[in-house]
């Protein structure tokens, strides 16, 4: 049996604000390295745009996530605004153990869940170059009111201060910089030595 075949796969969390521009890098690594393979979420949120069921999330009603969870069927699973989100467990064993690199994109609750019962997981946090910057972002979709904006940025501090055990902070503030960060991360383990709490000061603002 090959090594790459034999060799369990490696679980990589990624996880950022609101606005903080994971989904765009994970699906511009996913373009950029072979043999990673993309959790889909399960989530009882409607879906957006041109958002399609078992491309993106596997959307379902409140109750079947409810009795999912009862089934023990995810590997994480939290409720973020107000929507149930969730991994499937069997999914993600059986990639793992083909020898596949999965990547999650959630939030810090769920990232966290993994860590417990994966120890060698991957944490990534994708940090946005201040908070001034995240709120530009978030109006610059024109898509949510004022009041879901707001929401949106206290949550953003909220996770940022949460985020202080991920193993790995990215600054997306070059996409093009960020993303070759993020591929170095992924396919080498390594990670960046910084002061996290420096980091997040200057970020939320509390120099």
């Amino acid at each position: 049996m090959s090594e790459s075949v034999s060799k369990r796969g490696k679980a990589i969390v990624v996880s950022a604000p609101s606005g903080g521009g994971k989904t765009t890098l994970c699906r511009r690594l996913m373009d950029e390295l072979p043999g990673l393979s993309f959790s889909i979420s399960h989530t009882t949120r409607a879906p957006r745009g041109q958002e399609k069921d078992g491309v993106d999330y596997h959307f379902v009603d409140e109750a079947e996530f409810k009795a999912l969870i009862e089934q023990d069927a995810f590997l994480e699973w939290a409720q973020v605004h107000g929507n149930y989100y969730g991994s499937s467990l069997s999914a993600a064993k059986s990639q793992l153990e083909s020898g596949i690199n999965v990547l999650f994109d959630i939030d810090i609750q769920g990232g966290y869940q993994i860590k417990e019962k994966m120890p060698e997981a991957l944490l990534i946090f994708i940090v946005p170059p201040s908070m001034q910057v995240l709120e530009e972002r978030l109006r610059g979709r024109a898509s949510d009111v004022e009041d879901v904006i707001q929401k949106r940025l206290e949550a953003a501090r909220q996770e940022i201060e949460g985020a202080v055990n991920y193993s790995s902070w990215i600054i997306n503030d070059d996409l093009e910089h960020a993303l070759q960060t993020f591929a170095e991360v992924v396919t080498t383990g390594r990670v960046a030595e910084f002061n996290k709490d420096e980091l997040k000061k200057r970020v939320l603002g509390d120099d």
